[in-house]
């Protein structure tokens, strides 16, 4: 007799998950991503030290992806996607009471903007050439039609000194986005802080971007300034497009915190020729200035968008990222991305 109620609870069990899992209307995508590039990379400019390597390069871009939509009602929906290693992208659920919307998971953050298509990095797209890119971040989300703010990861990477950490509160975004016809702007800051040993290491970033579509053609882009913003958004000034700058620095001979002064900009725009050939032309710029070093780099591309069939994409570009640090590279390159949605 026991073992029938057990036999009958798990036929329950698996009964109801079913019967959920068939309420839940779930939608699957994937995207398959292939980068191939000739490179050519110059080291050490400004010391006469040049190491010159030209390398053809090919690979399955990390930002390939799988995931799924899911919608459970209209107030309770949710979101997951795999990219390459099996890595979770997005694993994110959110109610809508009405009011609002309440979102918890690993997503986007309100302090992103993206303006330019460069394939070239696995999709760089300018992000830390002057471009908005906080990433994706574990987050507690409010969301009231447009505006957004959410209490994100604090990030107290950068420094390396040893002393110890401490971490109070999280690190707060918030982004408000204003739509009219053939005209959007964006407007979004954040600001985190920590403990370094006995420093307050403060970090903000304010963020304007917008972007107009006039007929077949459309431009965008946006404009940031912040200190150490590194702990906020991707920032380098190295021309091999590292993104690893942007923090403070450790003064060891005065033993305190410099702050680390960052700003940066980038804008795109394109032509839509025909349903299946399209162009676009982008340049970024960003600047950091730590212990009285100001270094900056500029990142430009061109590229054509050739779409073969719906969700076949090909996108050959040339372009270049011109660093101007002690050590950094410039970086030329010239190839195509391979992409098929499905």
């Amino acid at each position: 007799m026991k073992k029938l109620m057990v036999l009958v609870a798990a036929l329950a069990l698996v009964a109801g998950s079913a019967m959920t899992a068939a309420a839940a209307d779930w939608n699957f995508y994937g995207s398959a991503r292939v980068a191939t590039f000739l490179v050519d990379r110059d080291d050490n400019i400004e010391f006469n030290d040049l190491r010159d390597t030209t390398d053809y390069e090919q690979n399955l871009q990390g930002n390939s992806r799988i995931g799924a939509s899911v919608k459970v009602s209209d107030e309770l929906t949710g979101r997951f996607e795999y990219g390459t290693g099996v890595n979770v992208r997005i694993l994110w659920g959110e109610w809508n009471f009405g009011a609002g919307s309440l979102g918890i998971g690993q997503h986007y953050t309100p302090l992103n903007m993206f303006y330019s298509n460069q394939v070239f990095g696995s999709d760089n797209d300018l992000l830390a050439q002057g471009g908005v890119y906080s990433g994706r971040q574990s987050m507690i989300r409010l969301k009231f039609g447009d505006f957004e703010i959410a209490a994100t990861d604090t990030n107290t990477n950068g420094l390396g000194t040893g002393f110890g950490t401490e971490v109070d509160f999280p690190a707060i975004e918030a982004s408000y986005v204003l739509k009219m016809d053939a005209f959007s702007a964006h407007f979004a800051g954040g600001y985190q802080t920590y403990e370094l040993g006995d420093n307050d290491v403060d970090s903000w970033v304010v963020a304007v971007g917008a972007r107009a579509d006039l007929g077949a053609f459309y431009v965008g882009g946006n404009v940031y300034t912040g200190e150490n913003a590194g702990n906020l958004i991707a920032v380098s000034v190295d021309g091999d497009n590292a993104w690893n700058d942007g923090f403070a620095a450790y003064d060891a001979v005065n033993n305190k915190i410099e702050d680390n002064d960052v700003m940066g900009f980038m804008i795109a725009a394109g032509f839509k020729a025909t349903d299946m050939l399209a162009f676009e032309v982008g340049y970024g710029w960003a600047e950091t200035d730590v212990l009285s070093v100001e270094n900056e780099v500029q990142a430009y591309y061109l590229q054509s968008t050739i779409t073969l069939a719906p969700g076949v994409f090909i996108t050959p570009e040339i372009g270049r990222f011109d660093g101007d640090e002690a050590g950094s590279r410039e970086l030329t390159y010239v190839g195509a991305k391979w992409q098929i949605n499905f």
